[in-house]
């Protein structure tokens, strides 16, 4: 009986330490040479460099509040676009709170922006996402922003809203999601080309 005890206790013991090596061990040394090999630059957490210094990441969104700058969408994510806290509100359609929320982001928005009462704003705008850190917006919510940009800049409205359709991407294979702008890669793309005028 002490036998067979010991038998299956070496036994035990025996698969809970192959499978602590395979599962601490083996499997992500795999999955980190397949990452690094494949997609290094993904495997990396797709970090964004501008002028030799890490900017952030394509991933992640970060808080732009100046007018010369797109705006990302509102984060419920710790006290706003706070990556070790990301989330959302949970708060539901019904909630009397979200209600007044997004109202009073709608009338920041109109204000901020110039748009007239009748002025249609996206859901993006006010809204935040799940994670609270989503660093798209939709080509609507860019558009209604572009004025603002091009007046504290003082550049041509019709050359931001064609940077915004030159950073605009598809939908994933065609057809999955909506169509989106990453903004800090719009808003590096506009320093760019804010120098670039300036150099001329």
């Amino acid at each position: 009986m002490i036998k067979k005890l010991i038998d299956e206790l070496r036994i035990s013991l025996i698969a809970v330490i192959c499978l602590g090596i395979i599962v601490s061990g083996i499997y992500p040394l795999l999955v980190w040479a397949i990452g690094q090999g494949l997609f290094p630059e993904k495997a990396d957490g797709s970090l964004i460099t501008a002028k030799g210094k890490i900017v952030g990441s394509a991933l992640i969104a970060q808080q732009f509040t100046s007018p010369a700058y797109f705006h990302p969408r509102p984060s419920a994510a710790g006290r706003g676009y706070d990556a070790a806290a990301s989330g959302g509100s949970n708060l539901g359609p019904t909630s009397r709170q979200l209600v007044e929320m997004v109202a009073k982001r709608c009338a920041a928005y109109r204000q901020e922006n110039g748009l007239a009462p009748e002025v249609v704003i996206p859901a993006d705008a006010v809204t935040a996402s799940a994670s609270g850190l989503d660093p798209h917006i939709s080509p609507a919510n860019a558009l209604l922003q572009a004025g603002r940009v091009a007046r504290a800049r003082g550049m041509d409205a019709v050359e931001i809203r064609r940077l915004i359709a030159d950073k605009t991407e598809g939908r994933d294979l065609g057809l999955l999601g909506e169509k989106r702008i990453n903004v800090l890669l719009l808003n590096l793309a506009l320093d760019d080309k804010e120098r670039s005028h300036g150099a001329r």
